[in-house]
């Protein structure tokens, strides 16, 4: 493993269904792996790409399972941890403990907008609930809560042991600088924007939580890695035929258009759980196009 759980390229991975949309397992299992074998140090389960709203407390632990089953020896594996009440996001916190996670990703509750003392609170239960290791997760995009950075340092002194990490999803690339001002090396930073990650790098973060991997684990890490030794000419080349395809990751479709990414390059299949559903038509023709184009350009 990493000598950090947080650096390095970390799948946000996606959570595969079957015809009668149960979870297939077989297959996580074998994604999962296969992301490792390709250079991830990682995996993210239960996240919004997971479509974790979607499944069960039962689907959620045996996914968790499944993957610490598969690759928990050699890569680490953190569970999402979102739900509409605190008390539901602590019952998942413990039981991702027991199925043996090694670290948790903690949201901002669903639905509800809280104001900080509110989000302190229903942060602070889930840091509290274990001793794992935790990333906070902050997407004011898509969840309306912004985690500013001087709260950001307030979570980690009243929580120093667990409160370790975070996902920035602000798409704000000064928040970079803002919590290295602050709380210096203390705080993994890790982007959780696909087309910003050269940026992020750039300012930096030192792990990407990242989406279109699903498909395209080593060019994935072989960008980041460039990136993150400063090799910018080789960086910029993947980049080029990348960046179209990584922009996927920030529309509100994301699930549909990285599944049917996968599908379309071997890697799965495109089954979204209502209320999703699949593309199609125009959007199906474009995002067709776009992979296309991406891997001409690719193999020049």
């Amino acid at each position: 493993m990493a000598t950090s759980i947080w650096r390095g390229v970390i799948p946000a991975i996606t959570t595969p269904f079957l015809e009668d949309m149960t979870v297939d397992h077989p297959f996580l299992a074998r994604h999962v792996k296969w992301l490792v074998e390709n250079g991830c140090t990682g995996v993210v389960a239960l996240g919004s790409l997971g479509e974790g709203a979607t499944l069960t407390f039962e689907e959620k632990r045996a996914v968790l399972e499944t993957c610490v089953a598969a690759i928990g020896d050699h890569a680490t594996v953190i569970a999402g941890v979102s739900a509409l009440s605190t008390d539901e996001a602590v019952r998942i916190a413990k039981m991702a403990k027991a199925a043996g996670c090694h670290g948790l990703m903690v949201l901002p509750p669903y639905v509800y907008v809280g104001d900080w003392r509110e989000m302190r609170a229903h942060v602070s239960a889930v840091l509290d609930a274990t001793n794992l290791p935790s990333m906070l997760y902050n997407n004011p995009i898509a969840y309306k809560v912004d985690f500013l950075p001087h709260q950001v340092a307030e979570l980690m002194d009243l929580h120093p042991a667990t409160m370790v990490a975070i996902k920035e999803s602000s798409a704000d690339v000064r928040r970079i600088a803002a919590l290295r001002a602050l709380v210096g090396e203390r705080l993994e930073i890790l982007c959780g924007v696909d087309d910003l990650i050269v940026e992020a790098v750039y300012t930096g973060a030192t792990g990407w939580i990242a989406g279109l991997v699903n498909a395209f684990p080593r060019e994935s890490v072989d960008l980041f890695n460039h990136a993150l030794a400063g090799e910018k000419d080789q960086a910029a080349a993947i980049y080029q035929w990348f960046l179209p395809l990584l922009r996927m990751d920030v529309v509100p479709k994301f699930v549909q258009l990285i599944k049917l990414v996968q599908e379309l390059m071997g890697i799965g299949n495109r089954r979204v759980r209502a209320p999703r559903l699949v593309i199609e038509g125009g959007e199906l023709a474009d995002a067709e196009a776009t992979l296309v184009t991406a891997l001409r350009i690719k193999s020049r």
